[in-house]
């Protein structure tokens, strides 16, 4: 089986808070260098309130662009009250890869145990673009990239990954 060559995916990364800056986002920058690091660009990165409207807007832009082909949201998939990510994020799914936070919820527990079940991050597919929600620790950001995302935007992955259903990006 011959390598294929890398294909660099443009990714955009929001954080959702009410709290963090740029100067406090841990989660939000190890995304951005963990992505960098695997040759892939980043479109975009904000930080967002924990507000429904304020992240369905942000991420209703990038999935509407034509240029954003995943997304990587960190926080706001607690338990609390102001954690509303992933009843911002479902309504704008086209299809749910429910395989997302069942595979990151197995991986998680083998280091936090059964505190896993509080996390409720998921994974779909909106206008053709990824759709990745994870916990907002830099712990969970990096057990979500280094297990589950960034194997799968990884183009080299076998038997196959993310990258070969991007249709938008095969043709560039």
């Amino acid at each position: 089986m011959s390598e294929r060559e890398p294909i660099a995916v443009n990714i955009a990364i929001m954080t959702v808070s009410d709290s963090r800056t740029e100067e406090t986002d841990s989660s939000g920058a190890l995304l951005v260098e963990r992505l960098t690091e695997a040759g892939h660009t980043l479109a975009e990165k904000v930080i967002v309130p924990d507000n429904i409207y304020s992240i369905r807007e942000v991420m209703s832009r990038w999935i509407a662009d034509p240029e954003v082909f995943a997304i990587i949201s960190t926080g706001g998939t607690g338990l609390t009250g102001r954690d509303i990510t992933p009843e911002a994020v479902a309504p704008l799914l086209d299809k749910e890869i429910a395989g997302i936070g069942e595979l990151f919820r197995w991986i998680s527990y083998q280091d936090i145990k059964t505190s896993t079940v509080a996390s409720r991050a998921l994974g779909g597919v909106a206008n053709g673009t990824f759709v990745f929600c994870l916990p907002g620790s830099t712990g969970a950001c990096r057990t979500g990239w280094d297990d589950v995302i960034g194997p799968q935007l990884d183009y080299s992955n076998r038997p196959c990954n993310m990258v070969e259903l991007m249709p938008r990006l095969l043709e560039k």
